[in-house]
């Protein structure tokens, strides 16, 4: 009986051995690299950033190696759904055009956007005063619906990356541009290059766009999107998230 109940545990051993190491393959996980200090790489061509923290994270709490997949921000969600990659790690904020094509995590944070211009803008913020007017967002955001819904007569110019923005802001091709606020001050206005640069305006409010927080995209159906919300759980609880945002913020950007 010794002998059976051995021979019987040792079976089931190597059966959970096998069956951790067949849920032990790498997590593929989509980043941007271009949107600091939310992700950026560095001289050295490594990736840093509280989205790439956040995911590393993630990945450690689920037991499961992390792999970056670089892709610019268009080309995100068709990336995913092609199978470039397991999910999205991109400060993407959740909405309803989103959700009829991808399934999201809980949030894992939350901030407002708002408008940066010239120091002494007086640009009002209304159909009629941002008429031909250049503003600048990135291609295929939730800010792109803000500005095409608001402002329609404005002259919208889109971009592949955030540094591509700020850059003609500060060359004057743009009058305005619109962006998370945290990503604004930390990317570009408490830089050399965001000297003489200021918000305009208060923060947005357009739920509809700019949708319920920032959420972790996976493919229709994929149950790695509750694996991934009781991840973030377990970090919001021992501590690790606060770690990763004290890191980078001055505050708390989960949110409410």
């Amino acid at each position: 009986m010794t002998i059976k109940k051995t021979l019987l545990a040792s079976a089931v051993g190597a059966t959970l051995l096998m069956a951790g190491m067949a849920t032990a393959e790498p997590l593929r996980i989509g980043v941007e690299g271009a949107y600091p200090p939310f992700s950026k790489k560095e001289a050295d061509g490594t990736l840093s950033g509280f989205d790439i923290d956040i995911a590393l994270a993630l990945c450690e709490g689920l037991n499961r190696e992390c792999e970056l997949v670089e892709q610019e921000w268009d080309g995100m969600i068709p990336a995913l759904i092609a199978k470039k990659y397991d999910a999205i790690v991109a400060s993407m904020s959740i909405t309803e055009d989103r959700k009829k094509r991808v399934d999201f995590s809980a949030k894992y944070y939350q901030t407002p956007s708002r408008f940066v211009a010239k120091e002494g803008a007086t640009y009002e913020l209304t159909p009629e005063g941002t008429k031909g007017l250049k503003i600048g967002v990135l291609r295929g955001t939730t800010l792109q619906c803000h500005v095409e819904k608001a402002f329609p007569e404005a002259d919208l110019r889109l971009y592949n990356t955030q540094e591509d923005v700020f850059a003609d802001l500060v060359a004057g091709r743009l009058d305005m541009q619109l962006n998370n606020t945290l990503q604004a001050i930390d990317g570009f206005l408490n830089t050399d290059q965001g000297q003489g640069f200021a918000f305009l305006g208060e923060n947005v409010d357009d739920p509809d766009c700019l949708g319920e927080g920032t959420g972790i995209a996976v493919r229709k159906g994929d149950p790695l999107a509750a694996e991934l919300t009781a991840a973030i759980a377990a970090i919001r609880a021992d501590g690790t998230y606060a770690e990763i945002n004290d890191k980078y913020f001055d505050v708390d950007i989960y949110g409410k």
